[in-house]
């Protein structure tokens, strides 16, 4: 009996979750269409007070459903865990765990179907506010609009020429950057050419030192060998 009221609410809710997501698909397609069929500003928007009637009607018929069907699978777990049926107690589980699984997947579908619905028509009532901000602009004196899209144009021209100053200095700032950058540059290298000129000079007198320093070393050397060897021979004849 349990299980013949689990199929009878669940078919029930198949139809209704079925017609619910039809609901949701019409009440999207019918106010993109109509955006699509009339581009004035001035048409009003389709009206969906019966549609949301409809909705909140439908959606309280399923969580009916919805709630009956957990109160009957609750049951049946109950009678599972009862004693009296040990034998046929794994049929029993694996039926109520299909159950369970089908309450599962038509609870989340609902939620699903019902979130989607939510969010078109915020986001429809938001265009609707949009819509009645433009028709009210509009409506209005033709010299207020007048005045009020020369100002937009005067604040439009002020903030190019702000947009164009500030291009202006960030051009300058980065010619004086340039600038800066290649008069370093140009100090440094002039600076290794003043370097390198100090360094030859000094590099010249080196040179010459040493080479006076060899003659001097050569003239000591060659003047000691000319003494030792004169001794030599005044030795070897004496």
């Amino acid at each position: 009996d349990l299980r013949k009221q689990a199929r009878q609410l669940e078919n029930e809710l198949d139809l209704k979750l079925v017609s619910f997501s039809k609901l949701c698909t019409s009440y999207s397609s019918t106010r993109d269409g109509r955006r699509d069929r009339y581009s004035s500003d001035t048409t009003p928007l389709l009206n969906g007070s019966s549609q949301d009637r409809m909705f909140e009607t439908m959606a309280v018929e399923i969580e009916q459903l919805l709630g009956k069907l957990t109160g009957i699978n609750d049951k049946m777990a109950e009678y599972t865990n009862s004693a009296g049926v040990p034998s046929l107690n794994a049929a029993l589980m694996h039926t109520l765990q299909r159950h369970r699984d089908i309450l599962q997947d038509y609870t989340h579908e609902f939620h699903k179907t019902k979130a989607n619905f939510l969010a078109i028509r915020e986001r429809e009532n938001l265009l609707g506010s949009v819509r009645k901000d433009i028709e009210s602009y509009k409506s209005g004196s033709g010299v207020n609009n007048r005045r009020t899209e020369l100002f937009l144009k005067e604040h439009e021209h002020l903030r190019n020429s702000d947009r164009l100053i500030e291009e202006t200095i960030s051009i300058a700032m980065a010619t004086k950057e340039n600038m800066t950058s290649q008069r370093g540059m140009l100090k440094s290298i002039q600076s290794k050419m003043n370097t390198l000129a100090n360094r030859f000079p000094a590099v010249n007198s080196l040179i010459q030192r040493i080479n006076l320093r060899k003659r001097r070393d050569s003239l000591i050397l060659g003047g000691v060998i000319g003494i030792c060897t004169i001794l030599l021979l005044l030795y070897a004849f004496h």
